[in-house]
């Protein structure tokens, strides 16, 4: 970008059609098994993942479809809430249950949730700004920072 040039603030749609869209992606997920919904990331490009967290109050099991893309092993997401204001619900249920399970286009996958900080955050914030250019402006009209979040492979359980 360069000195001095104007960029417009993005236009996001209403709330609403926000929330519809979403209503609608789950809805072909769960009526095709499954089978439609899902896709890995490309280059320029986030994936889609279905991730499984417990809820923070009930303890009941609750499964929402993000954006993700991939670090080495490591899935990640941007906790945005559809650029509104607020944490996302899976996001604070993994806060306070971070070990979760993802459903991946190529099947399922048991992770640790965790907030990247500092010079990873920086890292993988970039990776996300590859791929929207208007990523820092999108951020900007949520009242407090983006957390990136990493969904780490979780180690298999040693036996006794």
């Amino acid at each position: 970008m360069s000195v001095g040039r104007r960029t417009k603030a993005p236009r996001l749609p209403p709330r609403w059609f926000i929330r519809l869209v979403w209503s609608l992606h789950r809805a072909v997920y769960r009526a095709l098994g499954g089978r439609i919904g899902l896709w890995r990331p490309r280059d320029r490009s986030w994936g889609a993942l279905r991730l499984t967290t417990t809820g923070r109050r009930t303890g009941r099991r609750r499964s929402v479809i993000i954006a993700y893309v991939e670090d080495g092993p490591r899935l990640v997401a941007l906790a945005m809430n559809g650029w509104g204001a607020g944490d996302p619900a899976w996001w604070l249920n993994l806060q306070t249950h971070p070990y979760a399970t993802v459903d991946l286009a190529d099947g399922p996958r048991q992770v640790r949730g965790r907030a990247a900080t500092g010079d990873e955050r920086s890292r993988l914030w970039a990776r996300w700004r590859e791929i929207d250019g208007n990523l820092d402006a999108y951020a900007a009209l949520r009242p407090s920072e983006t957390a990136v979040v990493v969904l780490e492979p979780r180690p298999a359980e040693r036996m006794s």
